[in-house]
């Protein structure tokens, strides 16, 4: 019999809506971007100062057009959707507010005022959850945000699709269901927050806690872990000018080993000269500078990530060496050349000497003879 009543109201609304639309017409419909935290409640306003008695106030969210709200003054208000029902509240006003907002109630929600005329207004609604970076041996608390659990809740902990830990809070136990994370979690009875110790990047990735109780409460978070940085390694060779250039120049090579989301920057006092980033690759970075013998700034090479940094000081002539005392004055490339081209240089003139004295030694025998 409810479910009739309900069909029959919103046969009734939207009969009603057509009528308005068609005699009165319809205001220009307004966008508005919000984004707000998972877990947080938002409200969504008319801007309207009071309903009147014969308003029609219809929320609806998705690119479906899903009918979420109805209100009317003179009757009452009726929520249409299972899902958001129980964390909607519409006020005097016909503003929605949502409460305890989850990733999943991200999207378009719009509203119609029907009165004297149409008035329409879209909301456009991301819902973020907290980005949590932390360095790799260390420990990290993701908390639920709850002050204290209740006897009949069911506290589960989420690692993308897979279960890695259950608390039952009234019978006191803990199930753990990942082995990878197994004896590195803690779960704390009172308010149901996971502890992972010893966390090492292969722990990064989306966890999820949904607290079951009289209402089910979610909270969401994006762990980065980070691996720990090695020193950068600055290396310097002379460079190849032109002939006709009088100006020497020498290459600085910063470098780091086995690096995974970072960025190496050269700075020149304060300012940046340039940088490169690495995301997902555990590769060697490298960035080269050139600069002049005669530079007598201060230089310095930094490797970092959103939680630390570290930073390689130089000058110009404690790694730059003039030309004259240097090996070679060019690239490593031409250097390795040269030298493969002197050794061969140097085996040929001892070929050369063997077959001379061997050829002398053949002419005297005959004389002896």
């Amino acid at each position: 019999m409810l479910n009739q009543a309900m069909a029959q109201d919103f046969a009734l609304f939207g009969l009603r809506v057509w009528f308005f639309v068609c005699v009165f017409g319809v205001e220009m419909d307004e966008m508005k971007s919000l984004s707000v935290m998972e877990g947080e409640n938002v409200t969504l306003h008319t801007d309207v100062s009071e309903i009147q008695r014969d308003d029609l106030i219809l929320w609806w969210f998705g690119s479906e057009d899903v009918r979420i709200a109805d209100v009317n003054r003179s009757t009452k208000i009726i929520f249409a959707s299972e899902g958001l029902s129980e964390r909607l509240k519409l006020d005097q006003t016909g503003s929605l507010t949502i409460t305890n907002i989850s990733i999943t109630d991200s999207g378009l929600y719009k509203v119609q005022i029907i009165g004297n005329k149409v008035a329409r207004k879209t909301f456009s609604v991301t819902v973020y959850v907290k980005v949590v970076s932390v360095m790799e041996g260390d420990s990290v608390t993701l908390n639920t945000d709850v002050v204290e659990i209740q006897e009949d809740d069911l506290i589960m902990w989420m690692c993308g699709d897979s279960c890695i830990a259950k608390l039952n809070v009234s019978s006191r136990t803990i199930s753990e269901g990942n082995e990878r994370l197994g004896g590195r979690m803690e779960l704390d009875f009172k308010t149901g927050s996971l502890t992972i110790k010893n966390i090492s990047p292969a722990d990064s990735g989306v966890y999820k806690a949904q607290i079951i109780g009289n209402k089910v409460a979610r909270k969401t978070y994006n762990v980065t872990v980070n691996a720990r940085l090695p020193v950068p390694v600055i290396t310097s060779y002379c460079s190849q000018n032109p002939p006709s250039s009088s100006v020497s120049k020498c290459v600085l090579l910063c470098s780091v080993m086995n690096v995974t989301r970072v960025s190496l920057s050269w700075y020149k006092g304060k300012s940046l000269l340039s940088s490169i980033s690495v995301s997902d690759l555990n590769i060697r970075l490298s960035l080269p500078l050139e600069v002049e013998y005669q530079d007598t700034n201060t230089y310095r090479c930094v490797v970092n990530n959103p939680i630390t940094n570290h930073t390689q000081h130089l000058h110009i002539t404690d790694v730059c060496q003039t030309c004259s005392d240097c090996v070679c004055c060019c690239g490593s490339t031409e250097a390795v050349i040269q030298l493969v081209v002197s050794a061969l240089v140097g085996v040929a003139t001892v070929a050369v000497l063997v077959y001379d004295i061997r050829s002398r030694r053949d002419e005297q025998k005959p004389a002896q003879t």
